[in-house]
């Protein structure tokens, strides 16, 4: 075997032995977390979108 082939193998050998695994799973308190700003984001539009239908009686 040549020294390139050698240092390839070992190349594919230590990338696997090091690739990222699979993304952590969230928590419980993580999907809470994430259900609630997606709720506060979707009325804070809703809200936004009623106050700039309103007409302005000043």
């Amino acid at each position: 075997m040549s020294d390139k082939t050698i240092k390839d193998a070992a190349q594919r050998e230590a990338g696997r032995t090091f690739q990222r695994g699979p993304k952590p799973v969230a928590t419980e308190y993580e999907k809470a977390q994430k259900a609630f700003r997606n709720n506060f984001e979707r009325l804070k539009a809703e809200r936004l979108a009623r106050e700039a239908a309103k007409p302005d009686d000043k």
